[in-house]
């Protein structure tokens, strides 16, 4: 391997395109996760609110 310690500087248009990614791939994640939870509640019913505790 090599020692170089040179590391790459990314430029402003590419600091903002990788925050637009991350904030659109944030979003899906979230997106998916409340699909679920509807999915899972629907699948169960209305029925799942009337449970004893």
């Amino acid at each position: 391997m090599s020692d170089n310690n040179e590391l790459v500087t990314l430029t402003e248009k590419q600091k903002k395109a990788r925050r637009s990614r991350n904030i659109a791939i944030g979003l899906a994640l979230g997106a998916l996760v409340i699909i679920f939870y509807i999915g899972t509640f629907a699948r169960m019913g209305p029925g799942i609110l009337d449970r004893p505790l």
